[in-house]
């Protein structure tokens, strides 16, 4: 097995972070005391084909997994709430098109999402309905030519600048949990939606939106899929997911190690600089050999993927593992600055509370492990 990057994938990383350098670091103070992303960075992203999924040929074409792994792992060092804005936009809302959509509806949207003009979202969450996934009380009632969509999603990444959501709802009450749901993509600029932002403290400057809809029509050609297999769609559209989102989750694990580690060669306590403590040398040894584990599982995960082979159980261990290193380490770093970790502007500040997030999107860490147990007995008979 090579473990080397490819030499185009390492010119890609290489223009990517002079983008970062250029367009977005400069820009991040400003984002961050706004609390919002603007609309040039998404369209940026799209020109540059630094998404996941781009348009050859006139086709929604889906890019290799290890190249938006390393974007995304880049893009988090620096920022995890932009990070998971921009895979919002590819690996929630465009995968769901490019997977489920028709031919007309990737014709329409496509090229537009794909470049960052068109911004998507997907709304799954509700207030009682979060890892149970089937769980969801929002209706689509069959009306003329369509849907009659009534319902409140819950928190909506990206929900307050998006054009287009994919949304699930109950569209066979009566039917089974896992034949009641459907999905479809919806114009959030249509007649019924309300849209309320939410404040937290997490995955800052992106949004996160409670997203009401009332009578909100969607037309028949609008259902992504089959009807009656929401559920499985989406949960499909989650495991393609959580690999970006490992990827990410692994970038906020190491933006917090390295400013740590940098500031720790520099700071000196009782006469020495901290990393000639040998406890802490320890520790540092400790998280880099996790992190170095969590990324090869990242990179199993991808090399499936682009095998097109069953990637399942190495998405959610991915996931997991880049989690976990993520909580400690960040935690670890914001100590090595000492108090100056506590103040809302230093770099450090946000990773923790960021890494405590990344537990959530896509499954919990318990959901995570109940996948690996499904797919590990599997293999055991």
């Amino acid at each position: 097995m090579d473990f080397t990057v490819p030499e185009a994938l390492s010119k890609d990383l290489i223009e990517f972070k002079q983008f970062l350098k250029d367009r977005v670091q400069l820009q991040l103070p400003g984002w961050y005391q706004r609390q919002e992303i603007p609309a040039d960075f998404f369209r940026e992203m799209g020109d540059g084909n630094w998404y996941g999924i781009g348009i050859e040929a006139g086709r929604l074409i889906k890019s290799s997994a290890l190249r938006e792994a390393l974007i995304a792992e880049e893009l988090a060092k620096i920022s995890p709430g932009v990070a998971v804005a921009a895979l919002a936009q590819v690996d929630l809302g465009l995968i769901a098109l490019l997977l489920f959509g028709s031919d007309d509806l990737k014709a329409r949207y496509g090229k537009s999402a794909a470049g960052g003009k068109t911004l998507m979202c997907v709304g799954s969450t509700e207030r009682m309905a979060g890892s149970d996934v089937a769980g969801i009380e929002m209706r689509a009632r069959k009306v003329k030519g369509g849907w009659l969509l009534n319902g409140t999603k819950a928190y909506v990444t990206n929900g307050y600048i998006s054009d287009l959501a994919v949304i699930t709802a109950v569209s066979h009450p009566r039917a089974s949990r896992n034949r009641r749901i459907s999905m479809y993509l919806v114009d959030l600029h249509a007649e019924g939606v309300k849209r309320k932002k939410l404040t937290k403290q997490v995955w800052i400057p992106s949004d996160l939106t409670r997203l009401q809809f009332t009578d909100v029509f969607v037309r028949q050609d609008h259902l992504l899929g089959h009807q009656g297999q929401g559920l499985q769609q989406v949960l499909t559209v989650f495991t393609f997911s959580r690999v970006p989102i490992a990827a990410m989750t692994l970038g906020t694990a190491v933006g917090a190690f390295e400013l740590a580690l940098a500031h720790a060669k520099k700071r000196k306590i009782f006469g020495q600089t901290i990393t000639e403590f040998q406890a802490k040398a320890f520790e540092a040894s400790d998280f880099y050999a996790k992190i170095e584990a969590a990324r090869l599982m990242l990179w199993k995960a991808c090399w499936k993927m682009d095998r097109n082979e069953n990637f399942r159980q190495e998405s959610s261990l991915a996931k997991y593992l880049a989690v976990e290193i993520a909580r400690s380490v960040t935690a670890w770093a914001a100590d090595i600055f000492g108090a100056a970790s506590v103040i809302q502007e230093h770099p450090i500040h946000k990773f923790p509370m960021d890494a405590w997030a990344s537990s959530l999107g896509e499954g919990t860490q318990d959901v995570q492990k109940l996948v690996i147990f499904r797919e590990m007995m599997k293999n055991y008979g």
